[in-house]
């Protein structure tokens, strides 16, 4: 799969279409998400409704794994938007608390950020699950910003450096390449 850039007549604006299935965006998509934690798959599909509350960004299974949903920026270096994934991380039963008690909190800005396990699969950067991450919280009505602290691991790096908008064409292609697949 290649996304082939051309000149849209109706917005004089760069657009991109996939050279497999004809479709045409208007926008580079940089922002890709998961539904549920990787934990939330290790539930057996007749117990989840039982065994798992889930909400928009919050997770809970079993009373005892706690899962909250973040947004995992990679800059564009050069470029006005940055590569988004919303993933999942795992938080503690303490900190998972202290996010529903500041839920409407203003100053919920101000809490230090919390620890947890990435529990997404991250595109293009193999094997994520488990690496190290933590959370920030944002303003009302935005998910925390999620930074990976793992060492030396492809997806820190790229966090604090950025990637260039060739790569991020070439991640965007794999994504929808792995998608058409399914």
């Amino acid at each position: 799969m290649k996304l082939i850039p051309f000149l849209n007549p109706e917005t004089n604006k760069t657009a991109y279409k996939c050279n497999c299935c004809d479709i045409i965006y208007n926008n580079l998509p940089l922002c890709f998400g998961s539904d549920y934690p990787a934990y939330y798959f290790s539930v057996p599909p007749e117990e989840r409704e039982e065994r798992i509350q889930l909400e928009e960004s919050l997770c809970v299974i079993d009373d005892k794994y706690f899962f909250h949903r973040g947004r995992l920026t990679i800059p564009i270096i050069n470029h006005h938007e940055d590569f988004a994934f919303d993933i999942w991380t795992s938080i503690s039963p303490e900190n998972f608390e202290t996010r529903i008690n500041l839920w409407e909190d203003q100053d919920r800005t101000k809490q230090e950020p919390y620890f947890g396990w990435l529990q997404t699969m991250v595109p293009n950067y193999g094997e994520t699950l488990s690496l190290k991450t933590i959370a920030i919280e944002q303003g009302i009505g935005f998910i925390p910003e999620i930074k990976c602290i793992e060492e030396n691991h492809q997806l820190t790096i790229d966090q604090e450096n950025g990637i260039t908008y060739e790569r991020a064409i070439e991640m965007v292609e794999n994504i929808l390449r792995e998608s058409h697949n399914l």
